[in-house]
């Protein structure tokens, strides 16, 4: 499995954390929860930012390779 895959995969992944998180902070009855499920939806939206931003650094650096530069400049 290649690494656009796997990414493509656990970011997808993501999406359910993300809305149990906003499920457990929406029907909370105490703070602890409230807390946790803003945590999560937190957690889902940087960890996809993150992926997406891994994905293009890597194309990036593959251009970079073709190019025969170092990337910068």
């Amino acid at each position: 499995m290649d690494n656009q895959t796997a990414n493509s995969i656990v970011g997808f992944l993501m999406v359910p954390l993300g809305l149990l998180g906003l499920l457990l902070a929406a029907r909370a009855v105490d703070v602890e929860m409230e807390i946790f499920g803003y945590g999560l939806i937190v957690f889902a939206f940087l960890f996809g930012f993150s992926t997406i931003k891994r994905v293009y650094d890597h194309k990036d650096a593959v251009r970079a390779t073709a190019r025969g530069g170092n990337g910068h400049g």
